[in-house]
């Protein structure tokens, strides 16, 4: 059901007196030293711990050493947003996917369907709560010099009927971020109800406020959702590949659940694990996640992974204005990001791209949901590339057939 005008009005201002979070959190500090708290600061700081960490029922450890909270799945962050404060969601919620089984012929290893391998010898989470990644104080201050969001324009729009391999139109990337992406031809009258990948995963060295990773994207409007890898020492406080999810309602983004939105519904998936025990090295294993995002009957928008098609939560539809009917755009590739006048990291496997999966950061077995549920194989894109990286779009023998795929990377620039 819409939400009316004033509805709306007074839900942005009880966002913003709800949301306190999304000052530290989202807040872009330019300084790039460090200053000590205030007091005040200070206790806005424990405040924030607090409305953070919610009980635990139990609390776990990764092999990676990473500290998780089981939390009571309706005590998750998620349902402190004041549109899902009367939620009925329940941890058995329903899927109605849209999506079908697809066989697939890989040679590369999965590292999706090894989420639930990371755990510590005193196992994962219960049913009937979520993993949540404990947040520290030094957390809340690193996350304080998070970059803003990336906001991405397009130019004119692309001419759908032109068939040459340059649309009529340009992608246009934010200040700070340049990306290496293949995606679908602008139409305004588009409408996707869902995208998929498998990523290679790779380890880009980044340093500071640099970060670097994979990612699917699905967009209409101001409304975006994203799921990938990324490499970020401002948002994880390490350099290791994590799973990562991204969501952007208007003027609120937020990255895993570190704000209110995500559902989560899975006891045995963080949605910030590391990969870093399935890392591909080039022309040797080849290690790849398998993500989706996936609109349900309600317009709900699901978060999958794996070839099994596992369910990890979903966004609701509530949280949108845009995407609150189907998607127009959808690209999937490579992404960084540098604060000014610092050189960019390298991107994907850290090499520009050769045309040999052993040895290139990709993206493949690309596939959108049109409006009546079909999944579509995109055999067709436009790319778009910021210097200094590359990106072409490229059908190539994988086992025993051959498969379309974007090969993405570069090494950035020299600090010299």
């Amino acid at each position: 059901m819409p939400i009316k005008r004033n509805e709306f009005r007074m839900h942005q201002r009880t966002v913003q007196q709800t949301l306190l979070i999304l000052y530290f959190l989202l807040s872009y500090n330019r300084v790039e030293g460090q200053k000590k708290p205030s007091k005040l600061e200070d206790a806005e700081l424990e405040k924030q711990l607090k409305l953070l960490n919610k009980p635990a029922v139990k609390t776990v450890k990764t092999k990676y050493g990473d500290t998780y909270d089981c939390v009571d799945f309706y005590k998750q962050r998620a349902f402190d947003h004041p549109l899902l404060k009367d939620h009925n969601f329940h941890p058995k919620a329903y899927l109605y996917s849209l999506f079908i089984l697809i066989k697939k012929d890989s040679t590369s290893s999965s590292a999706t369907n090894r989420l639930s391998t990371i755990w510590s010898k005193d196992g994962g989470c219960p049913f009937g709560t979520i993993p949540v990644k404990r947040i520290t104080r030094d957390d809340l201050i690193r996350l304080r010099r998070m970059p803003p969001p990336e906001d991405v324009t397009f130019g004119d729009e692309y001419d759908v009927s032109n068939n040459d391999s340059e649309p009529n139109g340009r992608y246009i990337s934010s200040q700070g971020y340049k990306v290496a992406i293949a995606g679908l031809p602008y139409n305004p009258n588009s409408k996707f109800a869902g995208a998929g990948m498998d990523t290679a995963l790779y380890n880009p060295q980044v340093n500071g406020q640099q970060h670097s990773g994979s990612r699917l994207k699905i967009q209409k409007g101001s409304d975006i959702l994203q799921v990938g890898w990324r490499v970020d020492p401002t948002l994880y406080g390490d350099t290791k590949t994590r799973f990562f999810i991204h969501f952007q309602a208007g003027k609120i983004h937020c990255f895993n659940t570190l704000c209110p939105g995500f559902v989560q519904v899975n006891y045995d998936i963080p949605l910030d694990s590391s990969f870093m025990d399935t890392i591909s090295q080039r022309g040797g294993e080849n290690w790849s996640a398998e993500v989706y995002i996936d609109r349900d009957l309600a317009g709900n928008w699901w978060l999958l992974v794996s070839h099994n098609f596992t369910r990890v939560g979903f966004w609701p539809q509530s949280l949108f204005t845009d995407l609150k009917s189907f998607a127009t755009n959808v690209d999937w590739g490579g992404v960084v990001y540098s604060p000014p006048g610092v050189p960019e990291p390298p991107m994907g496997s850290s090499y520009f791209p050769i045309e040999d999966t052993s040895y290139d950061a990709y993206c493949t077995d690309l596939i959108i949901v049109n409006e009546k549920g079909k999944i579509i194989q995109v055999d067709k894109t436009i790319t778009h590339t910021d210097s200094p990286y590359k990106v072409e779009f490229i059908q190539l023998s994988y086992g025993a057939k051959h498969k379309y795929f974007i090969l993405y990377g570069g090494p950035g620039e020299s600090t010299h």
